[in-house]
Parts: C-alpha cells; structure tokens; sequence
C-alpha cells in the first residue's frame, strides 16, 4: 500500500535517527521513500537525546548535524531540522510533531518513516493515538525478507485501531549497512570507504571520531601483530 499524499498540501516526509554517523543506507531509505510517496521534501531529523539509546554515550549534536548537512548537501530535495537537538531532555515523537506542525502550520501534510520491524512496538510509544489521529501518517519502510506478519500483525491493530488506514508501506532493497558497524570500524581502524558520502568519511577522520578506549587497543594490538 502506497498511498500519496493529498495534491494540494505540502507533502513532507520526516527521517529521524540519531544518524551516529548518517550513512548510504540512509540516504537511499530517504530518496526512495520520496519518489514513491511523491513526497516534496524529505526532512532528517537528528536526535537530541533519543530516549531508547540513553545506555551509551552519543557523539555530540554538534558533530551530528555537522555530517548529515554534509551528506544531504547534493540533493535539493533534503533538508535537516535541529527541532530535536535543540530541546533539552529525551526526544519523544509527539513532541517533535507538534513542534513541526506549529512551525509549518497547516498546510504541510507530514508522514513519518519508521521501520517495519518497530511496528509491532508502535502502541507502546508515547502518545501514539495523537500521532496517528492529529500529527502525522506513517510510512513503514520495509527490507527484503520481512513478511506482512513478522512486525505488523492483528494484536497491534487491535491495540491502536485505525493503523492500517495511516499507514504506507515502502519496499527497501538489501543493505547491510550501520551505524553501529561503521563505529566499530573507524575504532579498529578498518576502511569505511563506500558506506558514507567521502565528505563525512572525511568528518569523521578530521575529528577524530569513534576512537573508543577499545578501539585504540585493537588498532595498537593489530600493529604490533603486524611487526612481529
């Protein structure tokens, strides 16, 4: 299903992420997901605090924001909001809509991606029934290998009635590419050449970024092997 927004309103879609760093995953999640949807303008959105990653220590905003206008900077049809970086305390979607819409105002119809594999965790956001009656339509963006009932099921629709009807569904191709991973890299030491845009690759390494304890410890290590 792949509903278009109204014609006569702005159709924007919203990306939000703690992009720790953005990398070519997400980019290509943001580009397809506006040319199917039609979608006028694709806004990201960095975490300020993201409640759900309050267990490990995230690269400050400023870096943050730094690499996504980086990243985003050859497409017209990318921007990127600090609506969430510059509130103080933990990022809560709803929050982050109502900001968006006072902002914007009425004539700018706003759809959120989210992935198909949060799906099933939807009701137990805060404030959900807000976010689907008032503030936003969803468009769940799904992998290969994912099937319509793995995330999305009958017990979310019963816990939040109406979800089919705010929901669009996007297909994604396969790309094994994250954050996560490429921290892990840049710590070890190993190539991330082709996972980021050559500009934020060149952030990173400018900034020295990702260079955990650990890290240092692998790379030293790796070194010595090396040697011997």
């Amino acid at each position: 299903m792949t509903e278009k927004p109204a014609p006569h309103r702005r159709a924007v879609g919203l990306l939000g992420g703690t992009f720790d760093p953005i990398h070519h995953a997400h980019l290509i999640m943001a580009e397809e997901v506006r040319t199917t949807l039609g979608l006028a303008q694709m806004v990201f959105i960095p975490a300020g605090e993201p409640p759900h990653k309050m267990s490990r220590q995230v690269t400050s905003a400023y870096h943050r924001m730094a690499m996504v206008e980086l990243a985003i900077a050859a497409n017209p049809h990318f921007t990127i909001s600090r609506v969430e970086v510059d509130r103080s305390g933990p990022s809560y979607l709803v929050d982050t809509l109502r900001l968006l819409h006072e902002q914007w105002g009425a004539e700018s119809e706003l759809s959120f991606i989210i992935g198909w594999d949060s799906l099933g965790d939807l009701p137990s956001w805060y404030k959900p029934r807000e976010i689907l009656d008032q503030l936003a339509h969803l468009i769940a963006v799904r992998r290969p290998g994912y099937v319509d009932d793995m995330a999305y099921n009958d017990k979310s629709e019963a816990r939040l009635p109406g979800l089919r009807d705010k929901l669009s569904v996007v297909p994604l191709p396969q790309l094994d590419i994250s954050s996560t991973d490429i921290r892990q890299r840049v710590a070890q030491g190993r190539p991330i050449k082709y996972q980021v845009p050559e500009a934020v690759e060149h952030y990173i390494r400018a900034h020295n970024l990702y260079q955990t304890a650990i890290g240092k410890e692998v790379r030293e290590s790796a070194h010595y092997n090396a040697e011997r």
